[in-house]
């Protein structure tokens, strides 16, 4: 259990985030349905069948979910901390787990039953937030938890009725033949949604306060970039609502094409607003800035680094890279069996030869060159005489091929260790699971760029491919120790985040909206992809 503490920090945060979205989902359908839907939808509830089976879903996923990270925390803590069992079952965040599963279950029920009346929903909703506050950051402080309580749970709240009421507003449009029904349900969620931002914006400032403290903590620690990543999140978000404001306010002309453009803006603005929720969890993972005073890094050391350099396009000798840090911890393990024991979840750190870091250089640089010419390619696919361009999802083959052999140098086939040993790593697993990524994208793009995929869902997996693999980026771990070094590579992750995100919820308005609207969001996306080349080709570690 021991040699895959490393990969609990990043199942850890994917788990967080599961719950926090899932359960977002079900206190959103809940709100949608006693705030905003009640009175409208008819009384045979056909038109919210739809949102019932999103519910029921989510509720068995959400339980799936609570007793994989209970499984997963109640065993760490056993095998490598030495605590007994029953010492586990008594902990807060056992209880609250198992009362999140309880109250789960219970609302599944009665929701398979049709019985989605009355307060018990309403309870079960509480008993569902009120788990996912009892293990945020707010318990564990010493100063000032009520009032981070109260915040955490308002923004929460806010959060669970706006992005997790977003889905059902959409499934019963779909399904409403009523112009007049579904004006008075935008109305009414428009006016939700509002008062939602308006909470989770003061909560935010109020948590902001207590957990960063100071501007300089802000940009020097990583909870601090995090947030502002979340906080530009935000903005796209707001930027989306304001559109379907506009369109809620014209909807009184009878236009039903109005409706169909405030799906498609709504679909994107889900997308982006999971992705604010996985930010959120990957800031539960991460020690609050203010706790951070001594070890917050000063603008000037930032800026040194994010000084752009000429790329590095030669790979460095395998003999001067470091020695395999799990080969190392085999032999120090076999010299004492009781050494290493007790870790930090995510943590192990060594410091990076000059080989280390000028090999994570080389294939940073050669990926964003790579990727610049896509995004280049991309561009000129449009123009009518520049239809040999339309190629250019297969130079991604070449990508996924050059990251597999040589982006982990200690792992198969390159170092000693073997290729399923190799997944106990959490940088080794995401650089897998991106390079899995990388090849459907290519399979799918290239077939629907050569028109060889007619599909609507095929096309729409390209937008899909994007938008997950700048949020698993978000997820990104790295170790706990060395917190200096790893903000640093986090100037780089998190705009890398930022604009694949962007860029495919950009492409999948193209896509999926009609009009000039669609001709701009086709503008945008490949303008990101050559920027996502252009940070790459600018990373450095030293």
């Amino acid at each position: 259990m021991a040699e895959l503490l490393d990969i609990f920090g990043f199942l850890s945060v994917l788990l967080r985030a599961l719950t926090l979205s899932l359960g977002a989902i079900v206190i959103g359908g809940i709100s949608f349905w006693h705030l905003v839907a009640r009175q409208v939808i008819a009384k045979d509830e056909t038109e919210f069948s739809a949102g019932r089976r999103i519910i029921c879903g989510t509720l068995i996923g959400l339980a799936i979910t609570q007793g994989a990270s209970l499984f997963t925390n109640t065993a760490i803590l056993a095998d490598t901390a030495g605590i007994c069992l029953s010492d586990v079952f008594g902990a807060s965040f056992f209880l609250w787990g198992c009362l999140s599963i309880g109250a789960a279950a219970v609302l599944a029920f009665r929701s398979a039953e049709r019985r989605f009346k009355g307060c018990v929903p309403i309870l079960a909703a509480l008993v569902i937030l009120c788990s996912t506050v009892a293990t945020s950051h707010a318990v564990a402080r010493l100063d000032h938890r009520p009032v981070l309580l109260l915040a955490t749970a308002a923004h929460q709240a806010a959060t669970a009725c706006w992005i997790g009421g977003l889905p059902f507003l959409l499934v019963s449009l779909a399904a409403t033949k009523n112009l007049t029904s579904a004006n008075i349900l935008c109305r009414r969620f428009s006016s939700l949604a509002i008062g939602s931002v308006c909470v989770l914006a003061s909560a935010g400032l109020v948590m902001s306060w207590f957990y960063v403290g100071s501007m300089s903590a802000l940009y020097g620690t990583n909870y601090g970039l995090m947030l502002v990543g979340k906080v530009i999140l935000f903005a796209m978000l707001i930027l989306l609502g304001s559109f379907n404001r506009s369109i809620t306010r014209q909807l009184g002309r009878g236009d039903t094409n109005l409706l169909f453009r405030l799906r498609r803006f709504g679909e994107v603005e889900i997308g982006i607003g999971i992705t604010a929720i996985l930010t959120a969890a990957s800031l539960t993972s991460q020690p609050p800035a203010v706790d951070l005073a001594s070890s917050t890094v000063s603008w000037p050391i930032i800026a040194v680094r994010m000084l752009p350099m000429a790329p590095l396009m030669k790979t460095p000798p395998l003999a001067t890279l470091s020695p395999s840090s799990m080969a190392l911890w085999k032999k120090q393990h076999e010299a004492d069996p009781t050494a290493g024991q007790t870790f930090i979840p995510g943590e192990s750190y060594s410091p990076p030869t000059k080989g280390d870091i000028e090999w994570s250089e080389y294939n940073h640089h050669w990926s964003g060159l790579v990727v610049l010419v896509m995004g280049i390619l991309a561009v000129l696919s449009r123009f009518p005489h520049m239809q040999w361009a339309r190629h250019w999802p297969l130079a991604f083959v070449g990508l996924a091929v050059f990251l597999f052999l040589r982006a982990d140098p200690e792992n198969w086939p390159l170092g000693p260790n073997g290729f399923w040993e190799s997944f106990s790593s959490a940088d080794v697993t995401q650089h897998r699971l991106f390079v899995v990524l990388i090849l459907l994208f290519a399979a799918f793009e290239w077939g629907v760029q050569t028109s060889r995929l007619n599909s609507v869902r095929a096309a729409l997996v390209f937008p899909l491919i994007c938008a997950i693999g700048g949020a698993m980026l978000v997820t990104h771990t790295h170790a706990l120790t060395n917190l200096k070094e790893q903000l640093l590579i986090e100037y780089s992750h998190l705009p890398l985040a930022l604009l694949a995100v962007s860029a495919g919820w950009a492409r999948w308005l193209e896509l999926r909206l009609p009009g000039s609207g669609r001709v701009l969001a086709g503008r945008i996306w490949p303008v990101c992809f050559a920027l996502i080349g252009v940070v790459l080709l600018l990373y450095r570690e030293a």
